[in-house]
């Protein structure tokens, strides 16, 4: 195996050792970590981290969850793995509990729910949808229509994807906003100010999800996908990196969780042909990067330059963006690094 994906495959058996599933918060961040865990156990045909997640839902299960937005919906992602791997009931009601959420959250434009809920901060901000959501709960919607009856949800699912494009994605550069705002009717930014990681997570959910697509959806996301793939090739640093507002090169800050996302969906594009060689090698660039930075800490593999949580704040979001903190082994960044080397690997 490749030396650099080996040693992500190794950042993820270290990741489990530096945190204990029982310590980990039911949210977005944990959430995606865990099912990035499980899909490298897929891919390596290892029942090693299924024990990890079994620690974390059941500990989660017997002290309460609530899901109330996309981010604390998100961790039905695991859940769903564990119900289809294991059959046992109690996860399987986990996965009900999030589809009944998505059944019943009020919209806020078309068919798509406010991307903060039902929270406090879904009343204090902006009734909105966020890019982050299709991952949030767009792979996972899809994922449990492909498996239920449900005629609804299948609708509501496929629809879904299609609609982030409609909203999000800027006519005139195919990049992606990262909110659009219901009641004002407009993208948030409103100048054209793209965030790396919100960019990533299309690059790296529509993988996930295109194969649950019915025809023709599967044509109109493939179509804004290989858009926004080829859009992101300029921005791309020299060192391999991404930066986390791409378009304004030198401005902000190198960037690792959106340098491997945008990766993650680069090598998947190269592997099914919808891309050709140039992003292949603009792939690999990115990986080599971010897995030359990584460090040791704590007798550990650790991975550096991941920005906090990011919002488009009202009124300063491009100063926000430039001045959200860079830390180590946060655990969407780790499930970047994951999603990637698992696509990696599949590029043989």
């Amino acid at each position: 195996m490749n030396a650099a994906i080996q040693k992500v495959f190794d950042l993820a058996d270290d990741a489990t050792l530096r945190f204990a599933p029982e310590k980990l918060g039911w949210n977005w961040g944990q959430a995606l970590y865990l099912y990035a865990l499980a899909r490298i156990g897929d891919e390596l045909g290892t029942e090693k981290y299924t024990e990890y997640l079994r620690r974390f839902y059941d500990h989660h299960i017997k002290k309460g969850y609530r899901l109330c937005s996309s981010d604390t919906s998100a961790p039905a992602l695991g859940a769903l793995y564990l119900a289809q791997k294991t059959g046992e009931r109690r996860y399987w009601d986990v996965v009900g509990a999030a589809g009944r959420y998505y059944s019943t959250a009020k919209r806020v434009l078309e068919d798509m729910p406010n991307h903060l809920g039902s929270g406090i901060e879904g009343w204090l901000y902006p009734k909105s949808v966020w890019v982050d959501s299709i991952m949030m709960y767009g792979v996972f919607i899809n994922w449990l229509a492909s498996v239920t009856d449900d005629d609804a949800l299948r609708d509501f699912a496929a629809r879904q994807p299609a609609n982030f494009a409609r909203y999000l994605q800027d006519e005139e550069t195919g990049l992606f906003y990262h909110s659009y705002w219901a009641r004002q009717k407009t993208h948030y930014p409103r100048e054209p100010i793209f965030w790396g990681r919100g960019n990533g997570w299309v690059m790296a959910a529509v993988p996930m999800l295109l194969d649950y697509l019915p025809q023709p959806e599967q044509a109109q996301v493939k179509a804004f996908f290989t858009r926004l793939a080829v859009a992101l090739l300029p921005y791309q640093r020299e060192d391999g990196y991404f930066e986390t507002v791409f378009n304004r090169p030198g401005e902000t800050y190198k960037e690792s969780s959106a340098t491997m996302l945008i990766a993650a969906g680069w090598f998947y594009g190269c592997r099914t042909g919808l891309l050709g060689r140039e992003y292949y090698d603009a792939a690999v660039k990115a990986f080599h990067a971010v897995t030359a930075d990584l460090q040791i800490k704590d007798g550990l593999l650790s991975m550096p330059y991941i920005s906090g949580g990011t919002m488009p704040m009202p009124g300063i979001p491009y100063f926000n963006y430039k001045h959200t903190p860079l830390g180590n082994d946060r655990h969407f960044g780790l499930a970047a690094a994951f999603f990637a080397a698992v696509e990696y690997k599949r590029c043989g």
